[in-house]
C-alpha cells in the first residue's frame, strides 16, 4: 500500500499541495497498482455461486491454518501483536522467501491485499480463486496469521466510469455477496478482514465528500456478510488517514470517527481500524507538544487539534472517541504503521525523512509503548513493510520498508528482530 500526501491546495483526484509555497499538511494513504479491464455490461444476478448457478473452482486441499484460539486467545488479540504488510500478490517466486522474513522476525501475523476486482473482476458471480488460494495456502504453511485488507471494486460493480478509480459499489448487494464468497471459501484460514481503506479520503470514495455514514452502511453490510458465513473471522473498520485537510477532499479522522459513531457503527466491527504515520516525530511524543513545532508539522497553518496528526500517539484520540461512544471493550488495529527513510530532495515525504537507523529505533520504541501504555485495548500493530519485489528508489513506498526488494534486511529489520527475540 502506497502512502501520499494530502495537503492543502488540491487538484481533485492528485496529491493535494500548496501553492506558491504555502504550508503543507500531509496524509498517508495507499494504493497498489490497479487491475486494468472489467465490463460494465453484466446484468444483475445474485453473485454467490450457489445461488446463481455459476459453480466456483473448488479450493485446492487446503494447508492448515494456526487455530484461531492461538493467535486471538479469548478472541482478543495479545497487546501491540505484531503484524507485517506483504505483497505476495502475483509474486509467487518471493512469496516463500517473504514469509520466512516474516517468521524469523519474530511477526505472527501477515497483512496482504485482496483486492476485489482481481477476485471477481469480469461479471457478477464469476469468480477467479487461484491467485488467492496460492496465498492462503502460503501463509497457512508459514504458521502465520493472515490479515486481508478487501476494497477496490470491479468495474461492473459502479456504472459511473471512474474505474479504475476506488469507490464503493453501486449496489452493497454485490458487496455483501462477494464477501459472502469470500468468507465461506476461506473460513478458518483469513483470520482478519479489513473493510475498505481511508474512507475519509474523496479519493477512496469515488472522489465523492467523504460520508461517514455511508461507509458505516457498507461496513455494516460486509460485517454481516462475513459473520454469517466465518462467525469467529475478526472485522476490522477501515484504517483512517491522519490528515488536516478539511476541504471537501477529505475529512479528519477524529471528525470522521465521531461521524461514524454517530451513525450507529456501534457493533459493526470487532477491532477499530487505524493508521499511526510516525512523520518527523519520535513515537513517545505528546502530540500536543508535536502539534506546536512547525519543524514536526512542516509549517501546517491547522489549528493545534488538528496538527495533532502529526504524532504516533494520535491514536489516543480516536481511542478517546471509542471511550466517549461507550465502546471501549473493542481494541484497536494499527493497520498501517512506520516511518519514511526518503532521501530525494523532491519528494514530497522529504521534509519527514528519517535515518534507516531511526527507523529502525522508532519502530522498536512504537512497539514497547504500545506493549507498556496501550494495554490491552491495542491488538494488531501492522508494520509497511517487506517490500513488493518490484518496487525502485523511483518508488517512495520503497523507503518505508523494512527489507530491501531483493529480501536483504534493513536496520529496521534486524532492530525488529533483535527486539522480539529479547521479548521471546
Amino acid at each position: 500500500m502506497r502512502w501520499r500526501l494530502v495537503q492543502l491546495a488540491v487538484v481533485a483526484g492528485l496529491l493535494l499541495s500548496a501553492c506558491g509555497g504555502s504550508p503543507t499538511a500531509t496524509t498517508p494513504a495507499g494504493k497498489t497498482p490497479e487491475a486494468k479491464g472489467g465490463s460494465n455490461a453484466a446484468t444483475k444476478t445474485t453473485s454467490s455461486s450457489s445461488k446463481s448457478g455459476q459453480s466456483s473452482k473448488p479450493a485446492p486441499t487446503p494447508v492448515p491454518a494456526v487455530p484461531r484460539a492461538q493467535l486471538l486467545p479469548n478472541g482478543k488479540a495479545p497487546t501491540a501483536t505484531r503484524v507485517i504488510a506483504v505483497s505476495l500478490w502475483g509474486h509467487p517466486e518471493t512469496t516463500e522467501r517473504d514469509l520466512k522474513l516474516a517468521k524469523e522476525a519474530g511477526f505472527t501475523w501477515v497483512k496482504q491485499r485482496f483486492e476485489w476486482r482481481y477476485l471477481e473482476p469480469s461479471k457478477r458471480g464469476k469468480f477467479e480463486w487461484a491467485e488467492a488460494d496460492r496465498i492462503v495456502n502460503a501463509v497457512a504453511k508459514a504458521g502465520l496469521g493472515l490479515m486481508v485488507r478487501v476494497d477496490n471494486q470491479p468495474q461492473w460493480a459502479r456504472g459511473d466510469g471512474i474505474f479504475p478509480d476506488s469507490g464503493p459499489p453501486s449496489d452493497l448487494e454485490d458487496w455483501k455477496d462477494f464477501l459472502q464468497e469470500l468468507a465461506a471459501r476461506y473460513k478458518g484460514r483469513i483470520h482478519a478482514y479489513e473493510l475498505w481503506n481511508e474512507p475519509n479520503l474523496a479519493r477512496e470514495w469515488a472522489g465523492n465528500k467523504p460520508d461517514p455514514r455511508a461507509y458505516v452502511e457498507l461496513l455494516k453490510v460486509g460485517y454481516g456478510a462475513i459473520k454469517g458465513e466465518d462467525p469467529d473471522a475478526i472485522v476490522i473498520s477501515a484504517g483512517l488517514s491522519p490528515t488536516t485537510d478539511t476541504s471537501a477532499k477529505a475529512m479528519p479522522d477524529v471528525d470522521f470517527l465521531k461521524g461514524m459513531y454517530a451513525a450507529g457503527v456501534k457493533g459493526t466491527f470487532d477491532m477499530l481500524g487505524v493508521h499511526a504515520a510516525g512523520f518527523k516525530a519520535e513515537p513517545e511524543a505528546d502530540p500536543a507538544v508535536v502539534a506546536q513545532d512547525p519543524a514536526l508539522t512542516n509549517n501546517d497553518p491547522s489549528s493545534p487539534e488538528l496538527k495533532r496528526v502529526y504524532a504516533f500517539r494520535h491514536i489516543e484520540d480516536l481511542r478517546k472517541v471509542m471511550e466517549e461512544n461507550d465502546d471501549a471493550g473493542k481494541q484497536m488495529a494499527i493497520v498501517e504503521m512506520g516511518w519514511t527513510a526518503d532521501p530525494r530532495p523532491g519528494s514530497p515525504y522529504h521534509w519527514h525523512s528519517v535515518t534507516e537507523e531511526q527507523k529502525a529505533d522508532y519502530l522498536v520504541r512504537a512497539f514497547k509503548w504500545a506493549s507498556e501504555k496501550w494495554s490491552p485495548w491495542m491488538g494488531l500493530m501492522t508494520v509497511i513493510y517487506i517490500p513488493d519485489p518490484t518496487w525502485t528508489p523511483k518508488d517512495e513506498q520503497y523507503y518505508w520498508a523494512i527489507t530491501n526488494p531483493d529480501g536483504t534486511p534493513r536496520p529496521a529489520y534486524d532492530a525488529l528482530k533483535k527486539s522480539a527475540q529479547t521479548a521471546a
